[in-house]
């Protein structure tokens, strides 16, 4: 039980992909929103390590070697936490 307290409070302090600033390497923690399925034909799944490389309208991604935009609108619905 507690370290579903422990995973709960991590995914409260979680932020979105929109809030991270371009450079920063982060962990996918929760997809939610009414675009999850989309996201995840992109290849977003909890636990993914990505670096975000860029802002702006549509965000640049790094995930696995290969870069990926993605719409602030998706960036919304990915929470994430900080890595290292």
């Amino acid at each position: 039980m507690p370290s579903i307290l422990a995973d709960d409070l991590r995914i409260d302090s979680a932020m979105t992909l929109n809030q991270v600033k371009a450079g920063c390497d982060v962990r996918i923690r929760l997809l939610s929103g009414p675009s999850c399925d989309r996201l995840r034909d992109l290849g977003f799944c909890e636990q993914l390590m990505l670096r975000k490389i860029s802002g702006g309208r549509n965000l640049v991604c790094s995930i696995c070697g290969t870069r990926m935009a993605i719409s602030r609108e998706l960036a919304e619905q990915v929470l994430v936490s900080p890595v290292g």
